[in-house]
């Protein structure tokens, strides 16, 4: 019963969230997408999320607490979080890689394959983003590089 109450509590918060990112205008264009794709994107998930709660029979049962599950989804909001801050400093390519190979360890992957993981998605990515894309982003300590 709470669960369904919090979810349409936040499908009610990701409508009016969603009104409010669809206003969003940048002074100048400084990304082909422009500001308010990435907020309707992840409130649309997010709204997903809420209707598949809302909508869930009755007869599926709750897993019990599980602190194994928990310490988990807790180091991943910590990777995440190392992340939004490192960003700037370390650059899109070094944070991505660093970011990818620690989930891909905390989800049970292997050293190598993660590691490999990390650096490609680090570079692919940024090719798309900046060099197909047009998406400026930050070289961090790579601009050494660069000259």
């Amino acid at each position: 019963m709470y669960v369904r109450v919090f979810a349409a509590a936040w499908l009610l918060a990701c409508a009016g969230l969603a009104l409010l990112a669809w206003g969003f205008e940048a002074p100048f264009a400084y990304d082909p997408v422009g500001p308010r794709a990435y907020p309707l994107l992840l409130l649309f998930l997010m709204a997903c999320g809420s209707l598949w709660l809302l909508c869930k029979p009755h007869g599926d049962p709750t897993p019990a607490f599980d602190w194994a599950i928990a310490r988990r989804a807790a180091l991943c909001v910590l990777v995440l979080l190392a992340y939004s801050l490192l960003f700037e400093v370390l650059g899109f390519v070094i944070t991505t890689a660093l970011a990818t190979f620690a989930l891909g360890l905390l989800f049970n992957g292997r050293l190598l394959p993660c590691l490999i993981s990390g650096v490609l998605m680090g570079v692919l990515l940024y090719g798309l983003f900046d060099l197909s894309l047009d998406v400026p982003l930050p070289l961090g300590v790579l601009r050494l590089l660069e000259s």
